[in-house]
């Protein structure tokens, strides 16, 4: 079980490879589709997701998938199972396990991830419906006085439940603490925040004896809040990203993938070049795992309509490729 977990989250950071997070919610894809007049149905969303996994050459770039409880149920337009497209496409197969991030008791300013019960069994349905990777999200807020060390424990203590129980079934698990970038705060701020959270996340692992090798980190870069005056550029938000997870992250693990939490695309696909040209020889992999900057231009250029699928596909290939190339430090602009 245990080299199973550790060839699967090798072959997650492959080398200018990275991560597909096309798990969003109902809601969240709804506000999506809405905005670009895309009605709001299951149809849709099959289509949609249909789209995006069929495009040509996308494992060139991408290791990895991240579904949604609908879409690992659901087929493609020609009858294919989602998860078995993907694999036999050399695309590994992953869920979305969370239930959702809640308000804490008694800090209403601040949210822990619920769904650990009933985990044990949902994992070994998706493990039978093909997911071979798991993702549970942690999401944690910059403010006044926040976040507390309350905060930061429940959710610490809730990914690592999360990671065990994840690696019992032979998926490997996506630990993602999420520090948000909404806000007025500095980059010092946010790396403050940032080493805290992860310490105490991998305090907690080693606790419930997850296997280091076994996982993948989905983190927040270190960067300023999107509201903060005087921005920081693009090197030292790799210089503190790096600096952060020197501090926190065991070598034992296999890879790191970014999380582009709201950045824009060259934004994101930026600041993980930059990572891999500071000249320091890091014991993991970095790679991303995102979402918005991977789909957003493409759904833009699909709007629901099967006529601009072939335009829509070309515009993601780029995209993948583009971080490709980030995640080999190779990304530019141009």
């Amino acid at each position: 079980m245990s080299e199973q977990l550790k060839q699967i989250a090798q072959a997650m950071v492959a080398p200018g490879k990275g991560i597909l997070a096309m798990d969003e919610s109902h809601p969240t894809c709804g506000k999506r589709f809405k905005k670009l007049g895309i009605p709001e149905t299951e149809e849709m969303r099959q289509a949609y997701r249909d789209m995006l996994v069929t495009t040509a050459g996308l494992s060139d770039y991408i290791s990895g998938a991240i579904l949604f409880d609908e879409t690992i149920r659901q087929t493609l337009l020609d009858g294919t199972p989602f998860p078995k497209y993907l694999a036999d496409n050399g695309i590994i197969p992953g869920i979305k396990v969370d239930a959702g991030a809640k308000v804490l008791a008694g800090h209403e300013d601040e949210k822990v991830t619920e769904g650990l019960d009933g985990l044990r069994d949902r994992l070994a349905e998706y493990y039978k419906l093909g997911a071979r990777f798991s993702k549970w999200r942690a999401v944690i807020t910059i403010g006044d006085n926040i976040p507390t060390i309350a905060c930061l424990e429940a959710n610490a203590h809730g990914l690592a439940r999360y990671a065990k129980l994840s690696q019992e079934a032979g998926i490997v698990p996506i630990v993602e603490p999420e520090v948000l970038m909404d806000g007025t705060h500095s980059i010092e701020r946010c790396y403050e925040v940032t080493e805290l959270a992860q310490r105490m996340t991998f305090q907690q692992l080693h606790t419930q004896g997850v296997l280091m090798e076994g996982m993948v980190l989905k983190p927040s870069m270190v960067i300023s809040g999107a509201d903060a005056a005087n921005r920081a550029d693009v090197e030292t938000v790799a210089q503190q990203t790096v600096r952060c997870l020197m501090h926190t992250v065991p070598a034992a693990v296999p890879g790191i993938a970014f999380l582009s939490g709201g950045q824009s695309d060259a934004e994101a696909s930026s600041h993980l070049s930059a990572m891999h040209n500071l000249g320091i020889d890091l014991p993991w992999n970095l790679t991303f795992s995102y979402g918005r900057a991977l789909q957003q231009s493409a759904m833009s250029t699909w709007k629901g309509d099967a006529a601009n699928v072939v335009a829509a596909q070309a515009v993601l290939l780029e995209r993948a490729r583009c971080n490709g190339k980030a995640a080999l430090g190779e990304y530019s602009a141009d």
